[in-house]
């Protein structure tokens, strides 16, 4: 199949372009480059042996974007481009609304347009809210009480799916709702890698480590959680890009449908970091500073849908994820 990648090039996108790549799928490429880099295609092509069709655009373009759509007999979109920082989110709401949502809606109209009626979309675990269930299953209520504006935009990006899939009985959406992704990929060429000052935890661990920042900034310990520090789902990226090609069978069915993508396990951010120190043998300087805005204290997934219909679960460690980031990290230095 031809495959439109849109954020191919950002941390999980270049890792499913690689598998799709590897399966034998032809796979183009938009990203805007907002939050990543241009090199990771020749990374992508190193990896596999083929190189993906690339274009530098944002969806807020639309003329552009549809030019794209009518010059490829696309068969299916994978949908990862957007903005990400959940206190971003909150410092700049209207940026965050402009780039997610209006790029989608232009995604949407251009599939239309071109007669492309499956999707898959990259959703989030922040859809679920601040509920008291700690435990996220896809039968739970979404969009109440979301704590950012990020976290607004995947609800809304949601509910937009849905409506299209009311209106037009042959359209097909799986949103894939991500818990919290880490990890490299194996060869060590591609990976979490952002732009500027990281927002994530991972990327964060790994500029300490490498001694480009001083200390590793832990937001909060005074959480209702065993250690003080939030708990979270992390997930292997390798995982999380398998659970991608397993759901292109799901868009087989008309409809929207939603999964979890997770391990159904918390970890602490503390329990990250001596994990980190243990594996690499290194020391990683901390220090605890106030909460960010919208962090939730704990969340996980229950991950039992996506085992059932998909036919896919989690097969790597936290280990097996921090092993692969100091192989991306000694690539890097």
């Amino acid at each position: 199949m031809r495959i439109l990648v849109t954020g191919g090039t950002g941390y999980i996108g270049s890792h499913v372009s690689v598998d799709l790549l590897n399966e034998g799928h032809e796979v183009i490429i938009i990203d805007s480059l907002i939050n990543s880099k241009a090199s990771t295609i020749n990374k992508i092509a190193k990896i596999t042996g083929k190189t993906p069709l690339f274009y530098q655009d944002d969806l807020t373009n639309y003329e552009s974007i549809q030019k794209i759509f009518k010059n490829h007999g696309v068969d299916l979109v994978i949908h990862f481009a957007g903005l990400k920082s959940v206190s971003e989110s909150v410092e700049k709401p209207l940026f965050y609304y402009h780039e997610n949502i209006t790029g989608t809606i232009n995604l949407l109209k251009c599939m239309q347009d071109s007669q492309v009626e499956k999707i898959i979309f990259s959703s989030s675990a922040t859809v679920y809210g601040d509920s008291e269930a700690k435990e996220r299953t896809e039968t739970m209520p979404t969009g109440q009480n979301i704590a950012n504006p990020y976290g607004r935009t995947k609800y809304m990006i949601e509910e937009i799916l849905k409506d299209v899939c009311a209106s037009d009985p042959n359209f097909s959406t799986v949103a894939l709702r991500y818990f919290n992704p880490i990890g490299n990929h194996p060869s060590g060429l591609i990976g979490e890698d952002p732009n500027g000052i990281p927002n994530n935890l991972m990327p964060y661990v790994m500029k300490v480590a490498s001694g480009e920042l001083k200390e590793l900034s832990i937001y909060g310990n005074d959480y209702n959680t065993p250690d003080g520090t939030c708990r979270r789902d992390f997930i292997h990226v390798t995982d999380l890009s398998n659970g991608h090609l397993a759901a292109i069978k799901a868009l087989e069915t008309p409809g929207f449908k939603a999964f979890n993508l997770g391990t159904g396990t918390p970890t602490s951010v503390l329990e990250i970091v001596t994990a980190f120190e243990k594996i690499s043998g290194k020391s990683l300087p901390y220090k605890f500073v106030a909460r960010r805005p919208g962090d939730l204290a704990e969340i996980w997934a229950n991950p039992s849908k996506a085992k059932k219909e998909l036919n896919w679960k989690t097969k790597l460690t936290i280990e097996d994820a921090l092993k692969d980031t100091l192989t991306f990290l000694e690539n890097h230095q």
